[in-house]
């Protein structure tokens, strides 16, 4: 919502503020074959520089953009009570209770309860598979820290490249739009021969294609990447909130402290309060 409310104040504000100065819409449609250019050799140079992974994430990118991070401070408040379960159940019943919902983790009577976690494939791949290697006998945290870290990087980093994909448009549009203009000035000059009228017709016509590259550029294309690579970063905090929370169950650090260790690694806007963790889990102990 928050990216349409942008766009529409980026062309109400720059065409509005054109037509009221006097500005005649009418020239900047005037040369549609302008616009065939620049976002065409755009969309172009997109996919001669992008592998096939980055192009199919690219629909998903522009819908993540619009629908902003999907995880809310209930869900991290989820997350939270579930780390406090697992680790609850490790310290009274053993780690090897663990086996059997690490192992089949979509048949889990215990993943059941949390819903909004067990629908995320990814951070249930992530977080099976750092507590196999607990029940295994991982029990040096430094080293575990390490390999968490490595993943964690790999993942930003593919989540990265659809932002740099984006933001490298972004930077050629305004070149593209003087390609455009070039050829407009080209056109023009055989027409030399034609009414000053005329003339002044087809050069303002070629300057749209300079306006139309930095205004995609800067109002559009370049705050869509911003958008993308925000939401990137806020999602991979669920992961870092995982990566803390384990890291100091392993370390010897009962339930309730581990999950005050995940709890601090969340951004403040969806951080849930001490005391809104502590009714929760106060909750999963009653029952």
């Amino acid at each position: 919502m928050l990216l349409i409310v942008g766009a529409l104040t980026v062309m109400v504000c720059v065409l509005g503020g054109y037509a009221a100065g006097n500005g005649h819409l009418g020239v900047l449609v005037s040369e549609p074959f302008e616009f065939v250019i620049i976002l065409g050799a755009a969309i172009g140079a997109y996919v001669i520089s992008n592998p096939m992974p980055v192009l199919k994430q690219t629909s998903h990118g522009f819908k993540m953009a619009f629908r902003g991070p999907k995880y809310s401070k209930d869900s991290y408040l989820e997350l939270l009570s579930l780390l406090y379960t697992i680790f609850r159940l490790a310290r009274t019943k053993g780690l090897l209770q663990l086996e059997q919902h690490v192992e089949h983790p979509e048949e889990s009577a215990l993943f059941k309860q949390f819903p909004s976690v067990s629908s995320d494939e990814h951070s249930m791949t992530f977080l099976c598979d750092y507590l196999r290697l607990i029940t295994l006998g991982t029990d040096n945290s430094i080293e575990l820290e390490q390999l968490m870290d490595a993943e964690l990087e790999t993942h930003e980093t593919e989540s990265g490249r659809l932002h740099h994909a984006i933001q490298a448009v972004a930077d050629g549009l305004p070149a593209l739009g003087i390609v455009a203009a070039v050829l407009g000035v080209i056109k023009t000059m055989g027409s030399i021969t034609e009414p000053p009228e005329v003339l002044g017709h087809m050069i303002g016509g070629a300057l749209v294609g300079t306006f139309f590259g930095v205004w995609m550029s800067y109002g559009f294309v370049a705050p869509l990447g911003a958008a993308i690579k925000a939401t990137h970063e806020a999602e991979g905090r669920y992961l870092h909130c995982m990566k803390a929370g384990l890291l100091a169950h392993v370390q010897g650090y009962p339930p309730s402290v581990s999950i005050e260790f995940a709890r601090k690694a969340l951004m403040s806007d969806v951080r849930p309060t001490f005391y809104e963790v502590e009714q929760a889990v106060g909750r999963l102990v009653q029952n």
